[in-house]
């Protein structure tokens, strides 16, 4: 089986921890990654927990930057690379005085490079001409010595992953070995989404991937604690469709004989669809040259900076600075003390815009983040009287913003660095993928998070993980920060004198979180950007009476939403529902796409292994063009259903396709198909239509949303927006011209306006009816997603609840009448919500008492008429 140039041996372990005499890090995306470069340093030692070590703070506290700590040197030598005629001006890669530029300065002087550049990029560095310098690597990174371990040829993109096992993996081996099994690698959650919009190509199994990749044999090579391990074996067991054990590569696309029969295999259309259009951005290939979509790759797709013109703007002379497609400044992000500045300007961790240049599309989670939601127009007009400009080939909307984006939290300020880069083994879909769940940091009004059970919220199926509480932890795994091995000595002396020892909170899945921990009942969360939060968690809340009585109601008087839904269904204050996904594939006139999986295995190749893109090669194209566009766009108050883990989430479209295919011929295979599952898949034995509403986690979290938009809404239930008679049925063509009154066409020549959907019996919104009939796929990746069950649905629906009181107010019950005129004659009519919601809150507060002493009343006249009894018989007897 072809796999993934992971030629790296374990030996070079010792490289890496030679290399690691502080922090060689600024590489790693996630949060942690730089033991040197994080607020909390840490100090390998064995300790109680295996595979942790003990954290430390800098001396100079987690707000300080680089520069604030020492003063870097200001120049180059000048000399080799960065002589004044060739990168002179280029700028630094790190900080000059910070560890990791300190180590790869030795490096560099080692075989002759005084400025560092040879270690990461190879090339000669004595070489007389820049044609000369730049080819081969100095012999010495050749040898079979791990210290001399490095570069074997020059490369432009040192951080692309088909050659970074030279460049980054002497300081990173776990991370340059676990981007295989990443899904921002593998992509196999969108595979086979996309699939499964085809007819359900691979059924629930994940088998596809970009390339192929077999976990490691040793269940302990998994990266994490001990306790993270052990929980994933039991995961992964639970649910085998989604932790498989290896990927093959995505079928080809259909060429040749298989083109000409595409009409007996429409479903074959589906690998064009993938192969040219949605697997561009994975980190084997650099991605497409437009507006919004400029990036590295490898590690360098997220942790070197690319505007979104994609335009350098830094000072080094040989960078055209009008030619899009390069970095926006030679220098890493990443980390906290990995500071980069551009025009004077500088900042810390990785933009949001940086991830948000491949998560646009899909559940759109980077731009709903930012508060952009897709849109169908370009206005407002531009000076001129131009549309807005396209970002990743789309118009937008400004709409609110996540409350951590607007606190200043980037995204790795929650996403781990193992469930970003991976952890060696397979985890085919988002919710398979990520290790953290928002009770982590706010726990819950009834337990703290440190007092919740390893799993909470991380169920396998439905009902709330019981165990005994996760604690903190003391000490951190390497593997959190993204390191091969743990920093050297340097920190030894800080960590015996630092007392007392800090409290790190744990995942849900069991690992430390070296930058939130507990400081007695509060959470304090120390962001990439250089912020320090402080967070009270809810139980803190609750005790000290600072919850707000809708809080209350929500989240202590009715518990039961704590352990059966997920926190963002409740406060996500928006969710982009893009409905319905019409896709043509066009196969006539000798239509061609690029083909990015084609593409990123043309570096599998020696002589493509160091390019830092994909050429325009006609050898790389597959026959077709592909189209998109949608029915219709919403983003207030999704869908709700059933996830993964058993609990009630928002809902949006997936992968709701519509599908037309025109042959070579220009003939028309399939109109507006929605292809069908397999038979007996979600609830149908025909098959259920393909077309699929996904759980999400929308990345909008804000005010909570009311109770009326979940229990007062037909969509919300499942019923489809209005219900199930607002929309006519999709399967239904639609004429609009002169018609009479009972509905006949007057016009002979009259042309359809709506074109039917195959299949669509009623909106695209809709997934299951009153009957309980199922009308989509939802959520396919796990086998225990699907639309609310009739018990939820009758629990949660409380429409026209205004009728149990109004049928007898004003008018109608003798008690009621007299009521509602004193409160005419007084002026206490409630006509809004808060005197409403008053009125209700006093009469059943009133009714309840009133039931409770009518019970002791009767309870005591029972007993007082029962001691008269038998009274009255001692009486007679005596």
């Amino acid at each position: 089986m072809l796999q993934p140039p992971v030629r790296f041996h374990q030996t070079h372990l010792l490289t890496a921890a030679l290399l690691a005499a502080g922090a060689l890090a600024g590489l790693s995306s996630a949060p942690f990654a730089e033991a040197s470069d994080r607020t909390p340093h840490a100090e390998h030692q064995e300790l109680s927990s295996p595979g942790k070590v003990e954290p430390q703070l800098d001396e100079s506290g987690p707000g300080q930057t680089e520069t604030a700590r020492t003063s870097p040197l200001s120049s180059w030598s000048g000399q080799g690379c960065t002589q004044s005629s060739c990168h002179g001006g280029i700028e630094k890669i790190r900080s000059l005085d910070s560890p990791m530029m300190k180590e790869i300065l030795a490096r560099g002087v080692a075989v002759g490079d005084p400025d560092g550049c040879v270690p990461c990029h190879g090339g000669q560095p004595r070489a007389k001409t820049a044609a000369a310098a730049h080819q081969g690597a100095p012999v010495e990174f050749r040898s079979s010595d791990p210290k001399q371990h490095g570069p074997q040829d020059f490369y432009s993109d040192p951080s692309s992953p088909w050659i970074n096992e030279h460049s980054c993996g002497p300081c990173h081996l776990n991370l340059v070995q676990a981007q295989w099994s990443s899904l921002m690698m593998t992509e196999a959650g969108k595979i086979q989404g996309t699939a499964w919009g085809f007819g359900a190509l691979e059924g629930y199994e994940h088998r596809w991937g970009n390339y192929d990749y077999t976990n490691p044999e040793d269940p302990q090579a998994r990266l994490g604690s001990e306790a993270y391990q052990h929980y994933m074996s039991e995961k992964s067991a639970a649910h085998p469709q989604l932790y498989v054990n290896s990927h093959e590569t995505l079928p080809a696309a259909p060429q040749g004989d298989a083109l000409a029969q595409i009409s007996e295999h429409p479903e074959q259309a589906a690998f064009t669809y993938l192969r040219a259009e949605c697997q561009r951005c994975h980190l084997g290939v650099k991605g497409r040259k437009k507006r919004g979509d400029f990036r590295g790759m490898g590690c360098s797709a997220c942790h070197v900076p690319y505007s979104n013109e994609g335009l350098y703007e830094g000072n080094d002379l040989t960078i055209p600075k009008d030619e899009p497609g390069h970095a926006l400044v030679h220098s890493l992000q990443g980390t906290r003390q990995a500071t980069v500045t551009i025009h004077e300007q500088s900042y810390r961790g990785i933009p949001v815009e940086t991830c948000s240049t491949c998560h646009n599309r899909g559940k759109r989670i980077g731009v709903s983040y930012q508060g952009l939601m897709e849109s169908a127009y370009g206005s407002p007009y531009t000076e001129g009287g131009g549309g807005q400009l396209g970002l990743h080939s789309k118009h937008y909307l400004s709409m609110e913003k996540d409350i951590h984006y607007q606190k200043g939290m980037l995204c790795q300020d929650c996403h781990t660095s193992v469930d970003v880069h991976g952890d060696r083994f397979l985890a085919a879909a988002n919710l398979a993928a990520v290790e953290i769940e928002c009770t982590d940091c706010h726990g819950t009004p009834q337990a703290y998070p440190w007092e919740l059970p390893l799993g909470w919220g991380d169920e396998n199926a439905k009902g709330a993980k019981q165990g005994p509480a996760r604690g903190i932890s003391t000490k951190v795994s390497q593997d959190q920060r993204g390191l091969a091995e743990p920093p050297g000595a340097a920190f030894a002396k800080k960590e015996k004198a630092q007392q007392p020892p800090r409290e790190f909170l744990l995942s849900a899945r069991g690992n430390p979180m070296p930058d939130i921990e507990r400081r007695g009942q509060q959470v304090i969360v120390h962001t990439a950007a250089g912020k320090d939060l402080t967070l009270e968690p809810l139980r803190k809340k609750l005790l000290e009476k600072k919850l707000s009585p809708d809080a209350l109601t929500a989240m202590v008087n009715v518990s039961s939403h704590i352990d059966t839904m997920e926190c963002y269904t409740c406060h996500s204050s928006w969710a982009p529902q893009c409905y319905g996904c019409h896709i043509k594939i066009d196969y006539s006139e000798e239509k061609a796409s690029f083909d990015w999986v084609m593409g990123g295995h043309r570096h599998l190749e020696a002589e493509h292994a160091a390019e830092k893109g994909e050429p325009q090669d006609p050898a790389l194209e597959i026959p077709g063009s592909v189209q998109e566009t949608r029915s219709y766009l919403r983003f207030e108050n999704p869908v709700l259903g059933v996830n993964g883990e058993g609990r009630v989430t928002p809902l949006i479209p997936g992968c709701q396709t519509s599908v037309t295919i025109i042959d070579q011929q220009g003939q028309t295979v399939t109109q507006n198909k929605i292809f069908k599952a397999t038979p007996g898949a979600e609830g149908s034995a025909t098959g259920q239509l393909g077309s699929d509403m996904s759980p999400v986690q929308p990345h909008t979290v804000g005010k909570s949303r009311s109770c009326e938009s979940c229990h007062a809404s037909q969509k919300a239930l499942g019923y489809g927006i209005g219900g199930e008679s607002l929309v006519p049925p999709w399967n239904q063509k639609r004429v609009v011209d002169l018609t009479t009154a009972d509905g006949r066409i007057l016009p002979q020549g009259a042309r359809t306006q709506i074109e039917a959907v195959e299949g669509l019996k009623r909106d695209w919104s809709a997934i299951v009816t009153k009957d309980g009939e199922q009308l989509q796929t939802v959520g396919h990746h796990f086998l225990g997603s699907g639309p609310l069950s009739a018990e939820q649905r009758e629990k949660m629906d409380r429409r026209s609840t205004c009728v149990g009181c109004h049928q007898t107010l004003p008018e109608g019950n003798f008690a009621a009448e007299a009521l509602h005129h004193a409160a005419v004659f007084t002026g206490q009519i409630p006509y809004s919500n808060d005197a409403h919601r008053s009125l209700l809150h006093k009469i059943t507060n009133i009714a309840a008492w009133a039931q409770v002493l009518a019970a002791l009343l009767s309870g005591g006249a029972i007993v007082g008429l029962f001691s008269y009894l038998m009274t009255s018989r001692r009486r007679k007897k005596s």
